[in-house]
């Protein structure tokens, strides 16, 4: 995955544990993935989640692509290479948010499987649900709410994932949304029926 640099470290344990901290805040610490294309509704889905979620007296936190990049991954570029190290440091981010027993969503590409699976693999597969926000490419390019597609159709902006940099759709995520279909209320209405039916809520 990546080179461990670090020598002469120690793992400490902490005399609160994760149980701890679930059973003080009445909740199970968990991540929901959000993943698709650009425009395919993986923000605005989450952040509709994370507020109902609230309004039920739920502690939620949004890692969101873009505003990650603003700060912890601004150095990081659209490369292969940084699209994965931006997943790989997201991932840790999110344990760190589940282990702390926060419903954590985030809302990122993430275009290659073997990284969302890393992150599948580091929470544990009880606390990882992965939600595939599903539109058609036409559908995300008559959004285009930043006016990234038609930058990447002129060639302005290059690795653009569905045009120029490819998306491997999830296998078996546990939750598919066609975007195309529903809209934001009831596409958060069918995450949080998800996480009822997985008694996650």
């Amino acid at each position: 995955m990546i080179e461990k640099k670090a020598t002469n470290i120690v793992w400490h344990e902490h005399k609160v544990t994760r149980e701890d901290r679930e059973k003080l805040l009445k909740q199970k610490g968990i991540v929901i993935w959000f993943t698709g294309l650009s425009g395919s509704g993986k923000s605005t889905i989450a952040n509709e989640v994370a507020y109902k979620l609230h309004q039920m007296g739920k502690l939620t936190y949004v890692l969101d692509g873009d505003n990650i990049r603003h700060g912890l991954n601004k150095n990081l570029g659209f490369s292969p290479e940084d699209r994965n190290e931006n997943i790989r440091r997201i991932s840790e981010v999110a344990n760190l948010f589940v282990d702390a027993g926060l419903i954590t969503l985030t809302a990122f590409i993430s275009p290659y499987k073997k990284y969302r699976n890393f992150c599948r693999e580091l929470v544990g597969n009880d606390r990882f649900i992965e939600v595939y926000t599903k539109a058609s490419l036409e559908t995300c390019e008559k959004r285009d709410p930043k006016g990234l597609y038609k930058k990447a159709r002129e060639g302005i902006i290059k690795d653009f994932t569905g045009i120029s940099a490819p998306y491997e759709e999830p296998e078996n995520p546990e939750l598919v949304i066609d975007t195309d279909q529903y809209s934001v209320e009831e596409s958060a209405e069918l995450v949080l029926k998800k996480l009822e039916e997985m008694n996650l809520i």
